[in-house]
């Protein structure tokens, strides 16, 4: 059975104006992700990895080609219409997590919901929902410095769930984390492929996940320079091949 295809870039280009000089953050980029994937993006700094995230994630508008997410395509769209993109359909984890410190992590997931215009009483039962998912229903009523890195890291992970999104970027999001917590958190987010359908793709230097990925894709210029499955590839730890 064929694999469908969630996200279609083609001939995506970003090219920003510093003085005179023009940088092109991406360049010609043609890539497919599929339904459920987890695909891994490796590069350097600079390679432009962070520019393909900011336009999967409707936080910006390509300076040419097009990407589609399930057959809507953004290019086409208003601000408005790609705030309701964002907003509903994609989930985004950080590296170094975002939570709001003054709040709970029961209120730092609420948060999202709230702004979508749900009500208080359901919003918390969802966020207790994601929250009890990722193993954080004793800590419920903490605040952010109450709580590990891991811990605090398995919140944003409940805080982008909460919104049942299509897709999860997670950009570096075991690289504060230690090696044990960092597995966990591979795992959790493995499951949201698994378990939930939810495609999710990372930037990550962490051989760990690249070893969950159902396929790899190396940028370098900003252009795509491979594109592999797990299964062809020898991972193991410090090394790729």
């Amino acid at each position: 059975m064929p694999q469908e295809v969630i996200i279609h870039c083609m001939g995506l280009t970003k090219t920003y104006k510093m003085g005179d000089t023009e940088v092109h953050a991406l360049s010609d980029m043609d890539l497919d992700v599929y339904q459920s994937e987890y695909l891994s993006v490796m590069g350097p700094s600079g390679s432009g990895k962070s520019t393909l995230f900011n336009m999967i994630g409707a936080l910006d508008r390509p300076t040419a080609g097009t990407v589609t997410i399930a057959g809507v395509d953004l290019t086409s769209l208003s601000s408005l219409q790609l705030a309701y993109i964002r907003n509903r359909h994609i989930g985004y984890v950080f590296q170094d997590f975002n939570l709001i410190p003054s709040l709970t992590a029961l209120r730092n997931v609420m948060l999202p919901l709230l702004f979508s215009g749900m009500s208080s009483e359901d919003a918390e039962s969802r966020a207790v929902e994601v929250l009890t998912e990722v193993g954080l229903d004793h800590r419920l009523h903490h605040r952010p410095h109450e709580l590990s890195g891991g811990q605090q890291q398995r919140v944003a992970i409940a805080r982008a769930l909460s919104m049942n999104p299509t897709i999860m970027l997670a950009d570096e999001p075991t690289g504060n984390l230690d090696l044990h917590t960092g597995e966990e958190i591979i795992n959790i987010l493995r499951g949201l492929c698994d378990d939930h359908g939810v495609t999710v793709i990372t930037a990550t230097h962490d051989h760990k996940m690249l070893d969950k990925s159902d396929r790899i894709l190396w940028i370098k210029d900003g252009r795509k320079d491979r594109l592999e499955r797990r299964e062809d590839l020898d991972i193991r730890v410090g090394k790729v091949e």
